[in-house]
């Protein structure tokens, strides 16, 4: 990559990845060492923009892009990937717990399951060739696009009983929806359903590197019939766990640089602050079809780098 970044990877990787990084950084060395974290700050700066206008979280964007079309290696991108998504859960976690807008009954079981799958599925990702990785980042990108196309959400799913495991499990609550001034009592049904549901889940974070937010919520909303409020704030919660448990993998095999970490937390962070601004007067619906687009294109380029086209 650089040579200032060399000094980094030896210092913070494994032997293994130092002398790759410098096999491949041959004959790049005129490249300033500060010129590819600039561009990770302004990239994701902008990435932290689109993300808050079009509702999804900065982990999903990051690891296709910046692996798509910047010169970092797709293992370092994903370790990156779920520190970025980590410091965003970890932010809103608290404050969607003291709201009620995450429940810790509904979470701790989910936790449980996804957390101890993306361990196995960030070894999975770290023993698997680069190429084959690229094929399923980019397949699982492309399905990604197609569930926004498709996805349908219910507010309020109309749950008329609960399940037994639910029942058992205590997974029940209200909230004061501010909206409409009045506390809304939800429990769930097709529990075992969703738990299994999150066996994929927990894998797919933990191998890509993608956070999990945009699988969480239709799980827990459309399969669950969590209340939307609670399937958002609880899936963000989600993250602060599933995360860790996945990033300290790459953390252990060495794939986590901080000249790559620290300017894309800063600067999906502050892309985050300015979107929140121009929430109030972006439109939504064109948003979302731009993050559909750069999303789609940004999977076609993986499965081609995958397959050597």
């Amino acid at each position: 990559m650089m040579g200032a970044a060399l000094a980094w990877v030896t210092l913070w990787a494994e032997p293994a990845w130092a002398e790759a990084a410098v096999e491949r950084s041959a004959g790049v060395d005129s490249t300033p060492w500060w010129f590819w974290p600039l561009v990770l700050l302004v990239v994701t700066f902008v990435m932290g923009i689109v993300a808050v206008l079009a509702g999804v979280g900065g982990g999903v964007l990051f690891v296709p892009i910046v692996s798509g079309f910047l010169p970092f290696h797709l293992d370092f991108v994903r370790g990156t990937g779920l520190l970025v998504a980590l410091c965003g859960a970890l932010a809103a976690g608290p404050g969607l717990l003291k709201a009620n807008l995450a429940s810790l009954r509904l979470a701790l079981p989910v936790a449980l399951i996804a957390s101890s799958c993306a361990i196995v599925g960030a070894m999975l990702g770290l023993a698997l060739p680069t190429h084959i990785v690229q094929i399923c980042l980019g397949a699982t990108i492309l399905g990604i696009c197609a569930l926004m196309v498709a996805a349908k959400k219910a507010e309020f799913p109309e749950v008329r009983e609960a399940d037994r495991l639910s029942t058992l499990l205590g997974i029940y609550g209200l909230y004061r929806e501010q909206s409409t001034a009045r506390t809304v009592r939800w429990q769930i049904h097709r529990t075992p359903v969703g738990l299994c549901l999150f066996v994929v889940i927990g894998v797919m974070a933990g191998m890509f590197g993608l956070g999990a937010g945009w699988a969480n919520v239709p799980v827990l909303n459309l399969v669950m019939g969590v209340p939307l409020k609670i399937s958002v704030g609880t899936s963000k919660f989600l993250l602060s766990i599933t995360d860790t448990s996945a990033a300290w993998i790459y953390i252990n095999r060495g794939c986590v640089i901080p000249l790559m970490v620290v300017p894309s937390v800063v600067g999906i962070m502050l892309g985050s602050f300015v979107g929140v601004r121009l929430l109030k007067v972006a439109k939504p619906t064109f948003i979302r079809w731009m993050v559909i687009g750069i999303l789609a294109f940004a999977g076609l380029r993986a499965l081609a780098k995958g397959l050597g086209w």
